[in-house]
C-alpha cells in the first residue's frame, strides 16, 4: 500500500506530466523544445543530467547534454555545439553495436533501466568512466528510453543520469514510477516531434514551391530575371526601416514587425508578379516599338534600299533616255539631284530607326514626321505601289514567308494596327493594348493569390502583393485604390517594386540607371502622389536604397547621392 504522502507525490508528478504535455505543443522551435523534453523528463525524475538522441541515417545524433551539478549545456539554443560523432547503429561488418547502452535502447526498442553502471556487465561503460574522471563526477543510474512516433519508428532515444532522492539529493536508482512517467513523456515527446517535423517538412515544401514560381516568372524573360528575388528584400529592408523610426503619421509611428509580419511579407513580395506567368514573353522583352519575335525595323530597311535601287535605276534611264532623244546631258546637275534623293532617303531611314528606340517621350512633331514619310511609295515584290509603311496584315503577306525560320504563327503579326502606331508610341515601346497587356498581369495576380487557402498568419498576402500598382492618389491599377484604402506593408511594396525596376540593368528598353537617377525619378512619384511620402522619407533618411545598392547594384550605378537635393524628400521629417 502506497502511503498517503507518496501517492499525493505521485499526483503532483501526473499533473506535471499533463503540464509538460500542454507546453510541449506549444513549442514551436525545435531546439527549444528538445531542450524542454530533457528537462521535462530530468524535473519528474530529479535527474542531474541527460542526453537526448535524434536518430538519423548516420546514427544516434547528439541533439541536447545537460548536467545540473557539472553546469553542462550544450547543443539546442544554448549556442554551445556538441563535437561528438554520432553513435553508429551498426559496425563495419553490419553487426548491431548492442554494447552501446543509447543503441541498443534504439535497436531492440526497449527501455533499459539501469541501476549503476559501474556494476553493470553488460554495456560498454569505459567512456563514461574516463568522462568521470576528467570531471570528477560519478556517473550511476542510468534510464534509456526510445522515443517512437505515431507509425510505431524509432526516432530518437531519451536518457537520464543520475536520478537524486527529493530529500538530500542522493544519487539512486529509477524507480518503476520514474521509468512509466518517462515513457509517458517521451510519447507525447515524440508526438510533438514529429508534428513539429512535420510543419517544417510542409513549410520548407511550400518556400520552395513558392521560389519555384517566383523562378519560373523570372525565367520567362532575362530582362526581368532577378526581379522577383530582389523586390522581398527591399520590401523587408524598408519596412525594417519603417517600424524603427518614430515619425512621420500616426500610423508609422505604431508601425512595428514581428517574425510572422516578416514571413507574410516575404511571402507576398515573392509573389507580387505570379500573374506574369501568363504574359507573353515577346511583349515584356520588347525592347523595340516594332520588336515581335524579330525587329521590323529590318523589314523597312529592306524597302528603303528598294527606293534607293528604283532611284538609281530611274536616274540611269533618265540620263539613257535624255541621250536617245539628243538632249545636252548636265551630268552634274544630274548626280547631285540623285545623290540629294539618296541622302533624303538615308536620312529618313535613319530617323525611323531613331524612333523604333523607345523613349522616355515622342514629341508630335516627330510623330507626324513619321507619318509623313509614311506616306512615300515603293513598289512590292508582286510589282504593287503602296506606302512605304504598313498595317500588318500586309507585312504578314509580303514578308512572313521569308521569315519562314521563325516560330511565331501568321495571325501574331496582325496584332497592332500597323508600322505607323508602333513607332508613333509616346513613350516607351509598348502600344496601349500591350501596355494593358503586361498591367493586366496584376489582375491575374490577385485571382491566384485569393485563390489559395491560407493560415490565418498568411491572410493578408494577396492584399500585400495585389497593391504594388495603386497610387497613392487613387489613380493607380487595377482598382483605383487610394493611400488609406492600403495597408502599409502594401504601400512599403509598391516602393520596392518600382525601386527595383528603376535600377534594374537588365531591361530591354533602358540602359542601368545610376542611383541618382532612380532617387530622383522616385522623388518626383512622391511629390506627384504616386507613391507614400513617408515611406519615401523612410526610404532616404534610413538609408534603406544606400544598403540595397551597397550588395545588389553594380559599380558604376552607385554615384553619390545628395539627399538634400531630391525631389519631394523632407529633411525635417526626422526633427518634427
Amino acid at each position: 500500500m502506497y502511503r498517503e504522502e507518496e501517492i499525493s507525490h505521485l499526483l503532483s508528478r501526473l499533473k506535471q506530466l499533463n503540464s509538460i504535455g500542454i507546453a510541449l505543443s506549444s513549442e514551436k522551435n525545435s531546439d527549444r523544445l528538445l531542450e524542454c523534453i530533457l528537462d521535462a523528463a530530468r524535473i519528474l525524475t530529479n535527474a542531474d543530467g541527460g542526453t537526448l538522441y535524434i536518430k538519423t541515417d548516420a546514427g544516434l545524433k547528439f541533439e541536447i547534454m545537460i548536467s545540473e551539478s557539472l553546469k553542462i549545456r550544450k547543443g539546442g539554443s544554448s549556442g554551445e555545439p556538441i563535437t561528438f560523432p554520432p553513435l553508429p547503429l551498426y559496425d563495419s561488418t553490419g553487426k548491431p553495436n548492442m554494447h552501446m547502452v543509447a543503441v541498443c535502447a534504439a535497436l531492440s526498442e526497449k527501455t533499459i533501466n539501469i541501476p549503476d553502471a559501474y556494476e553493470d556487465t553488460q554495456f560498454e561503460f569505459s567512456g563514461t568512466r574516463r568522462f568521470d574522471e576528467k570531471m570528477n563526477y560519478r556517473s550511476k543510474s542510468f534510464l534509456t528510453v526510445p522515443m517512437k512516433n505515431h507509425k510505431n519508428d524509432i526516432i530518437g532515444v531519451l536518457q537520464l543520469i543520475n536520478a537524486r532522492e527529493q530529500k538530500n539529493n542522493e544519487i539512486i536508482a529509477f524507480n518503476e514510477w520514474d521509468q512509466e512517467l518517462v515513457e509517458s513523456l517521451t510519447s507525447q515527446a515524440a508526438i510533438s516531434i514529429m508534428n513539429q517535423r512535420f510543419i517544417k517538412e510542409q513549410k520548407e515544401l511550400f518556400e520552395a514551391f513558392i521560389k519555384l514560381i517566383a523562378n519560373a516568372i523570372d525565367a520567362k524573360s532575362p530582362h526581368t530575371s532577378k526581379h522577383c528575388s530582389r523586390v522581398p528584400k527591399i520590401t523587408l529592408m524598408l519596412a525594417n526601416a519603417a517600424a524603427r523610426t518614430k515619425h512621420g503619421s500616426q500610423e508609422i509611428r505604431n508601425f512595428q514587425m514581428n517574425e510572422e509580419l516578416a514571413y507574410e511579407l516575404w511571402i507576398a513580395a515573392m509573389l507580387h508578379d505570379c500573374g506574369k506567368i501568363t504574359t507573353k514573353e515577346y511583349v515584356v522583352d520588347k525592347g523595340k516599338k516594332l520588336e515581335t519575335i524579330i525587329d521590323r525595323i529590318h523589314l523597312i530597311d529592306t524597302r528603303f534600299e528598294v527606293l534607293k535601287r528604283d532611284a538609281e535605276i530611274a536616274h540611269l534611264k533618265q540620263q539613257v533616255e535624255m541621250l536617245k532623244k539628243g538632249e545636252q546631258l548636265n551630268f552634274e546637275k544630274l548626280d547631285q539631284q540623285f545623290k540629294e534623293h539618296i541622302n533624303t532617303l538615308n536620312e529618313e531611314r535613319d530617323f525611323i530607326r531613331y524612333c523604333n528606340v523607345g523613349t522616355e517621350a515622342m514629341d508630335e512633331i516627330d510623330q507626324e514626321r513619321v507619318k509623313q514619310i509614311a506616306q512615300r511609295k515603293w513598289i512590292s515584290p508582286n510589282g504593287e505601289e503602296m506606302n512605304l509603311l504598313l498595317d500588318d496584315q500586309t507585312v504578314e503577306t509580303l514578308f512572313y514567308p521569308l521569315i519562314k525560320n521563325e516560330v511565331r504563327k501568321p495571325n501574331d503579326l496582325r496584332k497592332s494596327n500597323g508600322e505607323i502606331e508602333n513607332l508613333c508610341i509616346k513613350k516607351g515601346t509598348l502600344r496601349d493594348s500591350e501596355r494593358k497587356h503586361i498591367n493586366d498581369h496584376i489582375v491575374t495576380s490577385i485571382k491566384m493569390l485569393k485563390s489559395l487557402p491560407y493560415p490565418q498568419h498568411l491572410k493578408n498576402v494577396p492584399e500585400f502583393a495585389g497593391g504594388h500598382h495603386e497610387r497613392m492618389d487613387g489613380k493607380g491599377y487595377p482598382y483605383g485604390l487610394k493611400r488609406e484604402d492600403m495597408s502599409l506593408p502594401a504601400r512599403v511594396m509598391g516602393i520596392a517594386d518600382i525601386f527595383e525596376a528603376l535600377t534594374s540593368s537588365e531591361r530591354p528598353y533602358k540602359k542601368a540607371m545610376p542611383l541618382s537617377q532612380a532617387l530622383t525619378i522616385l522623388g518626383k512619384m512622391k511629390e506627384e502622389n504616386h507613391i507614400d511620402p513617408d515611406l519615401f522619407d523612410v526610404f532616404i533618411h534610413e538609408k534603406v536604397y544606400l544598403e540595397y545598392a551597397e550588395k545588389y547594384l553594380s559599380e558604376e550605378q552607385r554615384d553619390q547621392v545628395n539627399i538634400l537635393t531630391l525631389p519631394g524628400y523632407n529633411p525635417h521629417f526626422f526633427s518634427e
